[in-house]
């Protein structure tokens, strides 16, 4: 290769790096913008399942624990209007936090809440009737407080199966 090949190569590959430069330099910032945009909604999306798992799983316990103090009260006959109204908070508390996870929680997450909800709800249900007076055939409060003892293992298979979706370590 000559002299004049030499610096005509030269010369077009410096015109061509000109001409390049900003494009290549325009893509890679794209695709860093791209790359941290979808970091960002990665660390949004973990957030907000973080947050529904903490709030449902406190939800679920809290009104796990309002049922159980309002079965004893009515199997002592204790049961007070303030009672029925601690409870209610509870289940409507509850209710929107599991409404709320059904939106966003992995299929997984939602079998093992769904298992949970279908104590509490039989329970809660057996509750209000044992409190109307019109309790089932073998309905009591016993009865339904050895119904509930069944969300305990329910409650703590759904906060492990929460805490191996967000990635962490029992």
């Amino acid at each position: 290769m000559g002299a004049a090949t030499a610096a005509m190569v030269t010369a077009v590959v410096g015109v061509l790096g000109t001409l390049f430069a900003p494009l290549i330099t325009s893509w890679t910032a794209k695709r860093r913008r791209a790359e941290d945009s979808r970091a960002e909604e990665a660390r949004r999306r973990f957030e907000e399942r973080r947050a529904a798992y903490t709030a449902m799983n406190r939800a679920s316990r809290h009104f796990h624990t309002m049922l159980k103090d309002a079965l004893h009260r009515l199997r002592d006959g204790v049961y007070s209007d303030d009672d029925r109204v601690q409870v209610e908070e509870a289940r409507r508390d509850y209710r929107d936090r599991y409404a709320e996870a059904q939106m966003i929680v992995p299929e997984a997450v939602l079998r093992s809440s769904r298992e949970v909800n279908a104590v509490l709800a039989a329970v809660d249900a057996t509750a209000k009737r044992i409190d109307r007076g019109r309790a089932g055939e073998g309905e009591s409060a016993e009865q339904a407080l050895l119904a509930l003892k069944t969300a305990e293992p329910r409650l703590t298979t759904m906060r492990r199966v929460m805490r191996e979706d967000l990635g962490l370590p029992d």
